[in-house]
């Protein structure tokens, strides 16, 4: 009996039907499904290693920098506290020189004399307000809920000698009451009031206002003025330490008094911000952190 060969390779390589081909599809397409959650899975796992080892990396770092900033402030605190009683010294030797001695001196002496008391005078004032600066950080808060209304009159009454002979408008809303740091608030609001005073020297009338309104649920407490105001693109200055926006010669100031504000709405957990225009006044704008949202 003869065997067909062609016959059986016929039968044997005959073509697949509809099912059969759907289940190879089938199966390759649930192959590449578990090959491709294989790769997923672990290309997950190695970015969570990654994660993990940058937050280690950010612990240590946040670490050190805390432990600088600590090193820092104690350094400052130092440094000025030990400046102040030399300043001093300075500045009364040199005022006794020229009352009790002025008779004597000649004028450029004199002249001298008088300058090296008004640079004590100066340096003691920027030691002042380094310290202030390096105890807020160094404070811890205590918090109570407290009227900003009563702090502003507090505020203006020790900024009184700063408003005397001067024609001021003042516009006081009414504002809510707060949980904050009182001591600490009402040194933020002296330092913003006062910045409001003396940048508004050339008007007059000056006008200063105080109030508060609603931005995105937040309340935000503002002191606007209609001073000789600044440049926005210089407004990543404003709160640094040293830093001024115009000349000693046009108007006083240590350049640490909005550093303060700055450190001490921050410690509160809030932010400040200011918008201005040359010549048109400023605004400052500021919250004292996620108790105060508004309807809390």
């Amino acid at each position: 009996m003869q065997i067909d060969v062609c016959s059986e390779q016929h039968m044997s390589a005959r073509p697949l039907d509809q099912q059969s081909i759907e289940d190879v599809l089938t199966k390759l397409a649930t192959l590449k499904r578990v090959m491709h959650e294989s790769d997923l899975h672990a290309a997950a796992e190695e970015v969570e290693q990654d994660v993990r080892r940058l937050n280690e990396k950010l612990v240590i770092s946040n670490e050190q920098l805390a432990a600088a900033n600590a090193d820092l402030e104690a350094f400052s605190y130092s440094v000025a506290h030990d400046l102040r009683s030399p300043i001093r010294q300075i500045a009364g030797f040199s005022k006794i020189l020229i009352e009790e001695y002025a008779a004597q001196l000649p004028a450029e002496a004199r002249r001298y004399l008088n300058k090296v008391e008004q640079g004590a005078q100066q340096m003691g004032s920027l030691v002042d307000d380094l310290l202030h600066l390096s105890q807020v950080g160094r404070q811890a808060l205590s918090l109570q809920i407290t009227p900003l209304n009563s702090l502003v009159a507090t505020a203006l009454e020790v900024l009184q000698p700063e408003c005397s002979g001067r024609n001021i408008e003042w516009r006081l809303d009414s504002l809510s009451s707060v949980a904050c740091d009182r001591g600490l608030m009402k040194q933020a609001l002296v330092n913003l009031l006062s910045n409001a005073i003396k940048y508004s020297r050339p008007r007059d009338p000056a006008v200063i206002e105080v109030g508060q309104t609603i931005m995105d649920g937040e309340q935000v407490i503002f002191i606007r003025d209609n001073g000789v105001g600044f440049d926005m693109k210089y407004a990543d200055k404003l709160f640094g330490v040293f830093q001024r926006l115009h000349a000693a010669s046009e108007f006083d100031g240590t350049g640490i008094g909005l550093a303060t504000v700055e450190r001490i709405i921050r410690k509160h957990g809030g932010r400040i911000w200011a918008q201005s225009e040359r010549d048109r006044g400023t605004t400052f704008f500021f919250t004292a952190g996620s108790r105060n949202s508004a309807g809390a």
